[in-house]
Parts: C-alpha cells; structure tokens; sequence
C-alpha cells in the first residue's frame, strides 16, 4: 500500500510541474510573440528613416518646412 500511495504521489507531482511548466511556456511564448511585433514596428520605423536621411543627403533643399536662403546671401 505505501509504494502506491508512493507512486501516486510522485505521480501527482509530475503532473503538477507540468502543468506549471505549460503555463511558464505559454507565457514565454505571448512574451516572445510580444517582442517580435515590437521589433518588426521597430525595423518599419528604422527604414523610414533611413528614406529620410538618404533623401536629405542626396537633396538637402528637399527638406518639408525649408526654405530657400534669403536673396542677400
């Protein structure tokens, strides 16, 4: 009788840590799911400005809001 009682304990807390270790893995997986969107907004965002610096170096009069040098310069 001790050995199943045993038995089902050792079975009890198996099930227990996998239970727990389902819940860890679920919450890493929404973490990691969290964080590649996160970076995926962060490269679209990096791009753009990369467009931006680029048309600003090949035209710097180009620059939106810029205007040209007053006439006495």
């Amino acid at each position: 009788m001790n050995n199943k009682v045993e038995l089902d304990n050792a079975i009890i807390d198996l099930q227990t840590k996998l239970s727990f270790q389902d819940d860890l893995l679920e919450n890493l997986n929404q973490v990691v799911t969290k964080q590649q969107h996160h970076i995926m907004r962060l490269e679209t965002a990096l791009d753009a400005l990369r467009v931006q610096v680029k048309t600003l170096q090949t035209n710097p009069n180009s620059a939106e809001g810029t205007e040209p040098p007053p006439p006495h310069y």
